[in-house]
């Protein structure tokens, strides 16, 4: 006989769900408390659990950490053997335990305790040790687990996991903390690269930028985009300032036209106002003006106007950037 799988699932979801949807209700003043003493610690925050609430700690740890709040995960067992040394009196720890009653974790809440470093903790059961000895307890109480025999942390972590999730985003908007500063902790994500990087960062610059002057001929234009491959070149004065641009959308448009590639001029045939950005600008910048612009390629100008860079939609795909 078949078992349907699709019925258990939905029958967990709907468990987790109620669980969580109580938990809304379970949000007090001692929430408000517990945010107030994490944004008063002035060194770091300290997540402790063991067995599948120290899994949920580990990632509190690191939501954390990446939201503004500099946090680590100390392991209980570790800690009773040389790792209470990462913890101070400036710190603040934040134990998990849904029975409040984890032996390896109250091993180490006399020493927290005695270093003068705050102790918030978060069970399912307030009238526990762990959360008597607490400065702060958070309650993540749930009435049933999603396994049958009630006995696998499942609903119960899931709710430990959601209200670490609450107090990181309540931290995160008490700080102010911006894109940007996601961005500083996630430079390698893609996030980090639109966020990150600049124009500077990404254009072809020095030999690598299609130059021509404004009195050469078509041809030569040609050749010096033939040269650098970017599909279009720079036109520049005699001081190197940008009066033009030709790319290869400009040539197929000419196409139609009669024409002399030997005799015709490129000041004749350039883009006079060619859309530019600065150097500094960011990298996602230049792509918001490309797509709104429906260009593939961009000239970088200095503050005199003169062309230092280029840049176009492959090298965008290259960075990561798009």
């Amino acid at each position: 006989m078949s078992k349907d799988y699709i019925a258990t699932a939905r029958r967990v979801l709907e468990i987790e769900s109620r669980a969580l949807l109580s938990l809304v209700d379970a949000v007090d003043s001692s929430f408000n408390a517990a945010c107030e003493r994490l944004l008063a610690c002035s060194g770091r925050v300290i997540v402790t659990g063991m067995g599948k609430s120290g899994h949920v700690a580990n990632k509190i740890a690191a939501t954390l950490a990446s939201t503004g709040t500099p946090s680590f995960f100390v392991h209980p067992a570790e800690a009773s053997h040389g790792d209470l040394g990462m913890i101070t009196a400036a710190d603040a720890v934040l134990a998990l335990s849904n029975s409040g009653e984890t032996a390896e974790v109250l091993t180490i809440i006399p020493v927290i305790k005695r270093k003068g470093a705050t102790l918030i903790s978060m069970t399912g059961r307030p009238e526990s040790t762990l959360a008597r000895l607490s400065d702060v307890h958070l309650n993540v109480a749930i009435s049933e687990e999603a396994c049958p025999l009630n006995l696998a942390p499942t609903s119960s972590t899931t709710a430990a996991l959601a209200m670490g999730d609450a107090l990181a985003i309540a931290l995160l908007e008490a700080r102010g903390f911006t894109a940007e500063d996601f961005a500083l902790s996630h430079p390698g994500g893609s996030l980090g690269r639109r966020l990150l990087l600049t124009v500077n960062d990404v254009m072809h610059s020095g030999e690598r930028l299609p130059s021509v002057r404004d009195t050469v001929k078509l041809t030569e234009a040609l050749l010096e985009m033939t040269r650098k491959g970017l599909g279009m070149t720079t036109v520049c004065d005699a001081e190197g300032r940008l009066v033009g641009v030709f790319t290869d959308g400009d040539l197929r448009r000419l196409l139609d036209k009669d024409f002399d590639v030997r005799t015709t001029a490129i000041a004749e045939v350039m883009n006079h106002t060619p859309i530019t950005i600065a150097p500094g600008h960011l990298a996602a910048e230049a792509l918001q003006i490309m797509e709104s612009r429906k260009i593939n390629g961009l000239i970088v100008c200095d503050a005199q106007q003169r062309a230092v860079g280029a840049l176009n939609m492959h090298d965008m795909l290259r960075a990561g950037v798009v």
